[in-house]
């Protein structure tokens, strides 16, 4: 059975502070650790009101020290946000904290707006230096050589899986040289979803990382008791999108019974084509949906995202969701 993995934002939502969606972030790890869910991923995001998960490697510590068996990481942390050393002290912390548990993954956009990424201290022309930087990140996971000016404490010599974050072609290509795990957002950008894959797994080199390619694809999916019931929470990630392009990112707001009264016929397109990677509907049809997904993309492993308004019923979506595909196994 392909594992299925959870990536989570911590979603704010209307109403609510930041300390709630903690409460909810490491609840939901927690069940989806006892459901047997393989992750749980963590993104990093910046000036987004919706979204808790800024301080991305103190979040996967706290989940990481709330769970016992799971998978804990970052899916994930922006590289040009950050030196190569401080990710891998950070992330060299963490695998000493909770070895054999924590999971490094690299993107290269800002994830977030120019001004931000200014406050930050970083700039846009620090992604043209993302193949360098995640060659010297990978460089302070080794063990340290005689003469070493500058090494990681805690982090030299642990084994941290890395994994390559894309949208696009690029990250693809970046990680079948580097002989690297590959994860696509298919879950917001499905675009170029296919060609990257047929590239990542065409051009993948052996690594002393890894052997033979492993993608992992992003899908939004929701789950519930009818699929009206899944397409009314869907709406609260539908309005999130439209906000954002709108230009106005806000708290995660709770469901419409009529999302066609929301938005314009030109941003329901834009939308729709965004979240096309959706699965969604009762626990059969989310069922088939999974195994259409996979029988498709012939992923090596899925990872489930849920932006629903309702704790309970997004509990109750990831437990559906999983559910469901193992009875097809």
């Amino acid at each position: 059975m392909i594992p299925l993995s959870v990536l989570d934002l911590a979603p704010v939502c209307e109403g609510a502070a930041p300390g709630q969606a903690f409460a909810n972030m490491l609840d939901l790890a927690r069940h989806a650790e006892r459901w047997g869910y393989r992750r749980y991923w963590l993104a990093e995001h910046h000036n987004m009101p919706g979204i808790a998960s800024a301080a991305t490697s103190v979040l996967i510590g706290h989940v990481a020290g709330g769970t016992s068996s799971i998978r804990v990481g970052a899916g994930g942390i922006m590289l040009p946000n950050h030196s190569p050393l401080q990710v891998a002290e950070q992330f060299g912390t963490l695998a000493s904290l909770y070895p054999g548990r924590i999971d490094l993954g690299l993107g290269r956009a800002p994830g977030t707006d120019h001004a931000t990424a200014r406050a930050l201290r970083r700039y846009f022309d620090s992604a043209d230096q993302f193949p360098q930087d995640v060659t010297e990140l990978l460089h302070y996971f080794e063990p340290v050589q005689p003469g070493q000016g500058v090494q990681a404490v805690p982090g030299a010599g642990l084994e941290v899986p890395v994994w390559l974050l894309g949208s696009s072609l690029f990250s693809a290509r970046l990680s079948a040289a580097m002989g690297l795990p590959f994860a696509f957002a298919s879950h917001f950008a499905p675009d170029a979803m296919d060609e990257a894959l047929a590239i990542y797994r065409r051009d993948f080199r052996p690594s002393a990382r890894l052997r033979a390619p492993r993608a992992m694809l992003a899908l939004n999916v929701v789950a519930s008791e009818s699929e009206a019931q899944s397409r009314r929470l869907f709406t609260t990630q539908q309005q999130s999108f439209v906000n954002l392009r709108r230009g106005r990112p806000g708290r995660i707001p709770p469901p419409v019974d009529d999302i066609e009264t929301f938005w314009e016929p030109h941003e329901k397109a834009g939308v729709e084509r965004a979240l096309a990677c959706t699965v969604l509907g009762d626990p059969a049809q989310v069922g088939e949906g999974l195994a259409a997904f996979a029988a498709r993309h012939r992923p090596d492993e899925m990872m489930l995202t849920a932006n629903i308004f309702d704790h309970a019923a997004r509990l109750r979506s990831f437990e559906l969701a999983m559910q469901a595909w193992q009875a097809r196994h």
